[in-house]
């Protein structure tokens, strides 16, 4: 399952800007992206992600998502984060 990483990580960021910022400033390690997502939105991050060779891990929905990051709303994007 994608999410058993995601789950277990002691840092991660939850969002797509807070996703963003992590990968701007390096300390993403791994992204998870949602498939159901607006294109807008994660197009940023998958761009900044192909630039750097972090690993993108695509997901299924924005719901499953934010469930696995422990909030009660959909989620665009999360990353697991050095820390």
């Amino acid at each position: 399952m994608p999410y058993e990483r995601l789950k277990l990580a002691h840092k991660k960021t939850v969002g797509a800007k807070q996703t963003l910022k992590a990968c701007q400033r390096g300390s993403a390690l791994e992204v998870y992206i949602a498939s159901d997502a607006e294109t807008y939105v994660t197009a940023p991050i998958l761009k900044i992600c192909s630039e750097n060779n972090i690993p993108v891990v695509k997901v299924d929905s924005m719901r499953e998502l934010g469930k696995v990051c422990g909030i009660e709303v959909s989620c665009a994007a999360a990353a697991i984060i050095k820390g």
